[in-house]
């Protein structure tokens, strides 16, 4: 499953209350606690006609038996396996029914269950959520088959470097207490786990006394309170069992050395910290926003040349966490001067303390954070939980609070506490060459397996009706849209749901098709160069300017703001500068140039780079442009003039999108907007962009060795004679579904990963563009299940292409696209993402609703027509990064 990061709470102040009566407060929150113990929060968010529920139980990793660390992960895969009354195919074809936004996270205190769905399935959300507290199937055949999965899960984590810095850090950080190992498991741990073992852990922990369900979207409070009774008021209360205690030892300082299969290394400069729970959490994180400031020192390696990058992250688990110092260096660069930097670095700030400008800036910025969280029904649900389940507070509000009483003493005192050399765990990854690209001889295809589809699966009658009807839902966006004189594009999509504004904008560029020979790379230093500030504001100043109104600003050909909504034309006027003055300076481009030529060294040797590098030329013409790419000695043979050049010629306003998302006037904000940006102008005609149409790839197969790999990723890769425009797309979409969307519900899902337990997670991806397309299909396996699950992928898509699917399939692919339409208009992001894309395209913006008339109409036989006229099932280049496949 996913591991969702618990986002920082927003602000809502509400009362407790008890014994199910509704609480007093705002209007927008209603809180209470059944008889059986179960807390609820309610909170009504009216951006869009969704909702999220989230089931968070009070145990997770810290609970589980000794010698057993993945149970609680184990018990959270099988909850998607069915439960008394809810089949595990019903499950999943409900899931799919409502959008697919469906699953799960095991951290160390909490497991959370959530769904992302339109309002009108919140019922089937919640009937859902109950079944699987009251019970779950737990029998040892499905165990056996889910283990495969869960398995491979292991085995894709264990291929990451980093992640196993981050299993031997916290082994080193929390010795003799259940911090120690993380909520992943073991592969030897799962071979000894039954079924029975999983089934006592649900019924000890998964009861109402031990969970609070948080729902947070576009519903009525009075009613869905009810439905939570209904629901879940006669689940019986249980004792629970005794809570692990933790005796945290003094850590002792240890240095951690592994490779990487990344085309740069990382140095950690990592310290156990207060957890999430602790009087000192607030102070924690205010120290760590300080500390990562890009007006802070740390940040201040990758702009004077010590470093590529640096910057400060933690990690806060209930009862404790670390945070860590980050530097990054070359490929064939030396860690030790950024080291010795970081080392300094946190050595002053224990000795002398943090600037309480930046300490006052970071409580700022982490109170503004609360307000954007009212931004998405989705990011809203995350901040109840956290404070309720993360944080063991009674509301967001109280985080607020704590930020708001945080001083520059406090954070110092932590500063002294924290940054002790005798108990920092250090770690270096260095990276590590891959071996050059074998072709393939003859893995994957040779096997014949029979598969989907089985019998449809019939839903129980409470979701049945649910799902009896389809239609497109009504969008809740209306755009209003510019173009000004100069060409750019301006969208505002104005919403009340707070005090905050959100802006997305793209320069549409092309380096490949617009830089010249030998100027690879160009495009890379020239976005290195934006954070150096503007011509009238250094790279500090600036920063300062947008700390003190609490903005968030980058510039690049990708830009965006995001700034309460009082300050707007401030933090408008500071990215236009940016973004139209930006300051390049020469010793600014001196660095920048050598970072990334330091970058590009790497990449050039690193697995995933060779591996997409051997799919484009197996896939593309011989010199096609888009096989282009950087060298470094192309970026070092770039002068300054160049870069400048290159950015005069591709930053046009006529290639320009800006979308405005918040609480802003339409006309107002063209008005700022045109005085900020209207003295941009472009020069000569608009220079086209978009790569020519190329003819079909011949078959092939290649293994790019990553020795840091145990698992094998898997890309299957085809070129495609449909484009983003081409109506075809539709029905292939359609098809898609059936195949690959709707998690288990989906035909890969079921044939590789729940019969036969051959790979974690499979997908499938169209990427159309104006005259090309690819399609791909990409999964994690062992090296011996590599043939196996490649051969069962070709044999789904012949069948695609030699029947109809079912109308049950058919059904459901529609139901998950239509309700997808208002999944994509529930968050800011969502909706400025979609509507810059949509403008950059040259579509109409109401095009998801077109989309969704034509999913309406579209047959069974239409799909197997598309897929047996565009996709070819023997023509696919297969990509292995890892060890060499068996078999």
């Amino acid at each position: 499953m996913n591991k969702r990061v618990v986002l920082l709470t927003t602000a809502i102040a509400l009362a407790l209350s008890a014994g199910g009566a509704l609480a007093s407060g705002t209007a927008d929150v209603t809180r209470a606690t059944l008889d059986n113990g179960l807390r609820v929060v309610i909170v009504r968010d009216a951006l869009a006609p969704v909702v999220t529920t989230e089931m968070n139980y009070l145990a997770g990793s810290d609970e589980v038996p000794a010698g057993f660390p993945g149970t609680a992960h184990a018990v959270e895969h099988m909850m998607f396996r069915g439960s008394p009354g809810l089949s595990k195919d019903q499950l999943a074809a409900i899931a799919a029914n409502m959008g697919g936004a469906f699953n799960a996270d095991t951290t160390q205190g909490v497991t959370q269950y959530y769904f992302v769905a339109p309002s009108q399935d919140l019922n089937v959300a919640l009937h859902v959520q109950s079944l699987r507290m009251r019970g779950v199937d737990m029998d040892a055949a499905a165990w056996a088959k889910e283990r495969g999965a869960i398995e491979q899960e292991v085995s894709r984590d264990l291929s990451n470097p980093s992640y196993k810095f981050y299993e031997q850090l916290q082994a080193r950080l929390f010795d003799g207490t259940p911090y120690a190992h993380t909520p992943l498991g073991t592969r030897a741990s799962f071979d000894k786990t039954t079924a029975a073992m999983l089934k006592q852990f649900h019924d000890r922990w998964y009861v109402p006394n031990n969970a609070i369900l948080v729902i947070a979207g576009d519903v009525d409070p009075v009613a869905t309170l009810a439905t939570v009774k209904a629901e879940f008021g006669d689940i019986a209360r249980k004792a629970l069992p005794a809570r692990p205690t933790f005796a945290f030892k003094p850590v002792q300082a240890k240095t951690i050395k592994l490779p990487t299969d990344s085309p740069y290394g990382s140095v950690y400069l990592g310290y156990r910290m207060p957890g999430t729970q602790s009087k000192d959490y607030a102070t924690a994180m205010v120290l760590g926003s300080a500390l990562a400031s890009q007006r802070a020192a740390l940040f201040g390696m990758g702009m004077d040349g010590t470093a590529l990058y640096g910057t400060f992250g933690a990690n806060l688990m209930p009862q404790a966490g670390f945070g860590m110092a980050v530097g990054i260096f070359p490929r064939g660069g030396n860690p030790q001067p950024i080291l010795a930097r970081m080392q300094a670095i946190l050595a002053q700030a224990a000795s002398k303390g943090i600037d309480p400008a930046l300490v006052e800036a970071a409580k700022r910025k982490a109170i503004a954070e609360l307000e954007f969280k009212k931004n998405s029904v989705d990011g809203l649900a995350n901040a109840w939980s956290g404070a309720l389940a993360f944080q063991g507070l009674e509301s967001p509000d109280a985080m607020k609070q704590a930020i708001e009483a945080v001083t520059p003493v406090s954070v110092d005192a932590l500063a002294r506490a924290t940054f002790d050399p005798a108990h920092a765990v250090t770690a270096i990854l260095t990276p590590e060459s891959s071996g050059k690209p074998i072709a393939g001889k003859g893995f994957g295809g040779a096997e014949s397996f029979a598969s989907s589809p089985d019998k449809p699966v019939e839903l129980p009658a409470w979701a049945a009706q649910a799902f009896a009807r389809l239609a497109v839902p009504p969008s809740t966006l209306k755009p209003t849209s510019y173009t000004l004189p100069n060409g750019l594009k301006l969208i505002v999509q104005p919403e009340s749901i707070s005090d905050t504004v959100e802006l997305f904008g793209r320069v549409k560029t092309n380096q490949d098709l617009q830089s010249g020979k030998g100027e690879e790379g160009v495009a890379e230093v020239l976005d290195g160069l934006f954070p150096f500030g503007s011509t009238g504001l250094n790279r500090l100043q600036l920063q300062q300017a947008l700390d003190g109104i609490s903005a968030t600003e980058s510039a690049g050909t990708s830009f965006s703001l995001a700034v309460p909504s009082a300050h707007f034309a401030e933090g408008l006027r500071l990215l236009a500068d940016n973004e139209l003055h930006p300051a390049m300076p020469a010793q600014a481009f001196a660095v920048v140039q050598h970072q990334v030529a330091g970058i590009v060294a790497g990449q050039l040797q690193s697995p995933e780079f060779l591996t997409q590098l051997g799919l484009g030329k197996a896939l593309l013409p011989a010199n096609d442009p888009q096989l282009r790419h950087a060298t470094p000695q192309n970026v070092m043979a770039l002068t300054l003039d160049k870069v400048k050049s290159y950015y005069a010629k591709t930053f046009r306003p006529d290639m320009t999108t800006i979308v405005i998302v918040g609480k802003v006037d339409p006309a107002k904000a063209r008005q700022l907007v045109e005085q900020a940006f209207g003295d941009w102008k472009a020069d000569g005609a608009r220079p086209d962009v978009d790569y020519a149409a190329v003819p079909a790839n011949r078959p092939g197969q290649f293994n790019a060795p990553d020795a840091s790999a145990s698992q094998d990723s898997v890309d299957m890769a085809q070129t495609l004679d449909v484009t983003r425009n081409d109506p075809t797309r539709f029905a292939l979409n359609l098809g898609d579904q059936v195949l690959g969307g709707g998690f288990y519900a989906s035909r890969l899902y079921h044939d590789l990963r729940d019969t036969r337990g051959l790979v974690y997670n499979v997908g499938t991806s169209f990427d159309l563009d104006a005259h090309r397309g690819t399609y791909t299909v990409s999964f994690g396996a062992d090296p011996d299940k590599v043939a196996a699950a490649s051969a069962i992928v070709v044999h789904d898509l012949k069948q695609m292409q030699q029947a109809p699917v079912t109308e049950t399939e058919l059904k459901r692919a529609k139901g998950i696209l239509l309700r997808q339409i208002p999944l994509g208009e529930s968050s800011f992001g969502a909706i400025g993402g979609q509507l810059l894309n949509l403008s950059i395209e040259g579509k109409p913006l109401d095009a998801m609703t077109i989309a969704g008339q034509h999913y309406l109409k579209l047959s069974a036989k239409d799909v197997q027509q598309a897929y047996a006229k565009h996709i070819r099932p023997d023509g696919f280049v297969i990509a292995v990064k890892g060890p060499a496949p068996k078999g």
